[in-house]
């Protein structure tokens, strides 16, 4: 082989590499229930039983209400060292009558959630701080030896 070939050889597998570091990695988070599940449910016909083997158990039961069930479910896609980006959520909410009928069902996706700013303040603590330093020498002497606590 002469130094041209393995030069274009180790170039295309620097290249192939690269592309493929940059495919977006997608994780699915929690029960994500497609639409073919979902119309197999019908509303007046099917029971807690029908939508537990159906859909599994739910991911929460209404606090309130132990006829509501909840599936959430959404799929993420993280390309590279960016943060992930949702690509699709949605929540099912089955609602079952006094007698374990489906009474309603309401489909929720991504472009019904509201975005949640965090707050990045801190709760100061009381006293005084302390360097890592003054933390290590401050706890000399303070703890008694075993042995003498036996006297």
């Amino acid at each position: 082989m002469d130094r041209n070939t393995i030069g274009r050889t180790l170039g295309l597998i620097a290249l192939v590499a690269a592309v493929a570091a940059c495919s977006p990695v997608v994780a699915t988070r929690g029960n994500l229930i497609d639409d073919t599940r979902l119309e197999q449910v019908a509303v007046g016909r099917s029971t807690v039983n029908d939508v537990a083997s159906l859909f599994g158990s739910p991911s929460t039961v209404s606090t309130f209400d132990p006829k509501v069930w909840y599936y959430f479910g959404q799929r993420t896609e993280k390309t590279a060292f960016f943060d992930p980006e949702i690509v699709e959520r949605r929540v099912v909410l089955v609602e079952f009558s006094e007698y374990g009928v489906v009474r309603r069902i309401e489909e929720l996706g991504l472009e019904d959630g509201l975005p949640v700013e965090l707050v990045e303040r801190e709760t100061p603590t009381l006293g005084r701080r302390l360097t890592v330093l003054e933390q290590l020498i401050g706890n000399f002497g303070r703890f008694n030896n075993g042995a003498q606590s036996q006297r």
